[in-house]
C-alpha cells in the first residue's frame, strides 16, 4: 500500500506542487528572454506592459490547463481506469517538458506558453484521479492517512521545487530551460513503477464487473488473509448501485441524494483557495525584509515555509484514522482565523516595536502549519469518502473545476485585493476561514473508518428531510 501511494504519488500530485513552485525562481530570466526574443524577431524593444502581459500568460495558462484537465480527469477514470488515466497523464507531461525545454534554444516563447498549458492539464488530471485512485484501493481503517499521500506529495512537490530552483541548482540563468523541463523525471519515474500495481479493486468490479480481477488486486493490495472484508464491502457497494452507470457531472447537480455532499464539495474546494494561504505567501517577502533578513537571503527562508507544509501533510496523515477529518479540519480553519487576526495587527503595528515584525514571521509559519493540518490534505480525502463508485469521477470532475476556477480568480484578483486593503485583506480571509468552519461544524459528519455506504446513509437525512 505505502509504495502504491508512492508510485502515484511522484506523478500525480507533486508535479503540481512542483510545477507551481519552480516558476517562481526564473523570473527574471524569462523576463530577459522575452525581452531578446522580441527585439530580435520586431527589431524593436518590448514594451513594460505588453512584457507584463506576456509573464501573466505564462503564469497564469497553467491554471487554465488545470480546469481542462479537472474537466476530463473524471472521464478518462472512466474510460481508460484510475491507473490507465494516471499513465496516459505521463505522455502530457513529458510533452510539456519538451515544449519547454526547447522554447529557449529555439527563440519561440509561444512553446513556453503551450508547454505551461500542457503540464497544467497534466496537474489538473493528477489532482484528480490521484485521490480517487488511492481513496479506492485503500482498506477503510487506513483510508485517511493513505489518502494524505495526495497532500504529502503535493507539499513534497513545492519543496522540491523550491530546492531546485535554487539560483545554485538549476535557478540560474544557463540553466532555467533545463529547469522548467525537469517535470518529466517524475512523469519517467510513474511510467517505471506504477505498471508493477494493480487497478483500482472497486473499479474491476462495480465499473467493469471483473470479479477476479478484483480480488487478485485486493490480494496484492491488503495481503491475502485480510482481503475478504474489502471485497465483502465492494459488493455490498456493487450490489447497492445495482448495475447504476458511472455519472456524469450536470447529473449531480440533479440528484437529491447527493445534494448536500455536492454542497459540501463546492465549499471546501473554495474554500481551501480562498483561504488566505496565497496572500501569506505574497506577504511573506514583506515580512521576512521587515524582519531584517537580507533579500539575497529570503529564498533560502522561503525553504522554511515548504518545509512547514511537508511536516504538516505528515503530522495530518498520522493523526487523520486516530483524531477524525471533521476535528483537524475544523480545528485547522480556525486556527487559521486566528493567525489572520494576529497578523493584521501584527502588520498594521509593524513600525511601532521591533520585537512585531518577528511575530509577524511567527504568524506566516503558523498559519501555513494549520492549513497543512487541516483543509490543506482533508478537502481531497473527504471528496472521496462522501461518494459512492457511480458519482466519484463526476465529484472530483466539479471539484477540481471549482479549486482551479477559484485559483485563478485569486491570481487575477489578488493583486487589486492587495491593493486596495493592504494588511486589512486578512480581515476578507479570517472571515471566510471563520464561515467554512461553520459550515463543516454544522454540516459534515465524521467519515473516520466508515465504509462508502454508512457515509451516505449519514447523508440521507440532510438530502431528504428528518422523516425520510
Amino acid at each position: 500500500l505505502f509504495l502504491a501511494v508512492c508510485a502515484v504519488g511522484i506523478g500525480g500530485t507533486f508535479q503540481y506542487g512542483y510545477n507551481v513552485s519552480i516558476i517562481n525562481a526564473p523570473t527574471q530570466h524569462i523576463h530577459k528572454f522575452l525581452n531578446e526574443t522580441w527585439s530580435s524577431r520586431y527589431h524593436k524593444e518590448l514594451t513594460p506592459d505588453l512584457l507584463t502581459f506576456l509573464w501573466s500568460v505564462i503564469a497564469s495558462v497553467f491554471s487554465l490547463g488545470g480546469l481542462c484537465g479537472a474537466l476530463i480527469g473524471g472521464s478518462m477514470a472512466i474510460w481508460l481506469g484510475r491507473k490507465g488515466a494516471l499513465l496516459m497523464n505521463n505522455v502530457i507531461a513529458i510533452l510539456a517538458s519538451i515544449l519547454m525545454g526547447i522554447s529557449f534554444p529555439t527563440g519561440l516563447f509561444e512553446l513556453l506558453i503551450a508547454g505551461r498549458f500542457l503540464i497544467g492539464i497534466n496537474s489538473g488530471i493528477g489532482l484528480c484521479v490521484q485521490p480517487l485512485y488511492i481513496g479506492e484501493f485503500a482498506p477503510k481503517h487506513l483510508r485517511g492517512g493513505l489518502a494524505m499521500g495526495t497532500s504529502i506529495f503535493l507539499t513534497g512537490g513545492i519543496l522540491t521545487g523550491q530546492v531546485i530552483g535554487l539560483r545554485e541548482l538549476l535557478g540560474g540563468e544557463k540553466h532555467w530551460p533545463l529547469l522548467l523541463s525537469s517535470s518529466c523525471v517524475p512523469a519517467l519515474a510513474q511510467l517505471l513503477f506504477l505498471p508493477w500495481f494493480p487497478e483500482s479493486p472497486r473499479y474491476l468490479l462495480i465499473d467493469r464487473g471483473d470479479e477476479l480481477s478484483c480480488a487478485k488486486a485486493l490480494k496484492r493490495f491488503h495481503g491475502s488473509s485480510e482481503y475478504r472484508r474489502e471485497m465483502e464491502d465492494i459488493q455490498r457497494e456493487c450490489f447497492a448501485l445495482d448495475g447504476e452507470k458511472p455519472k456524469k457531472p450536470w447529473q449531480l447537480f440533479t440528484d437529491r441524494g447527493v445534494r448536500w455532499q455536492l454542497i459540501t464539495v463546492i465549499v471546501m474546494a473554495m474554500g481551501q483557495q480562498l483561504s488566505g494561504i496565497n496572500a501569506i505567501y505574497f506577504y511573506a517577502t514583506y515580512v521576512f525584509e521587515q524582519a531584517g533578513i537580507l533579500a539575497e537571503k529570503i529564498p533560502y527562508v522561503t525553504l522554511g515555509t515548504g518545509v512547514c507544509e511537508c511536516l504538516t501533510a505528515l503530522s495530518c496523515g498520522l493523526l487523520i484514522d486516530s483524531v477524525g477529518r471533521r476535528s483537524l479540519v475544523i480545528g485547522g480553519y480556525l486556527l487559521m482565523t486566528l493567525w489572520c487576526t494576529v497578523l493584521t495587527f501584527s502588520l498594521t503595528y509593524q513600525e511601532l516595536y521591533s520585537w512585531v515584525p518577528y511575530m509577524s514571521m511567527t504568524c506566516v509559519f503558523a498559519f501555513i502549519l494549520s492549513f497543512g493540518l487541516g483543509p490543506g490534505g482533508i478537502t481531497n480525502t473527504l471528496t472521496a469518502e462522501l461518494f459512492v463508485q457511480s458519482s466519484r469521477p463526476a465529484a472530483y470532475m466539479i471539484a477540481g473545476t471549482v479549486s482551479w476556477i477559484s485559483f485563478f480568480t485569486v491570481g487575477m484578483l489578488f493583486p487589486f485585493i492587495v491593493n486596495g486593503l493592504k494588511q486589512y485583506c486578512f480581515v476578507v480571509f479570517l472571515l471566510e476561514c471563520f464561515f467554512v468552519a461553520a459550515f463543516i461544524f454544522l454540516i459534515i459528519p465524521e467519515t473516520k473508518n466508515k465504509s462508502f455506504l454508512e457515509i451516505k446513509k449519514e447523508f440521507h437525512k440532510l438530502n431528504f428531510g428528518r422523516n425520510a
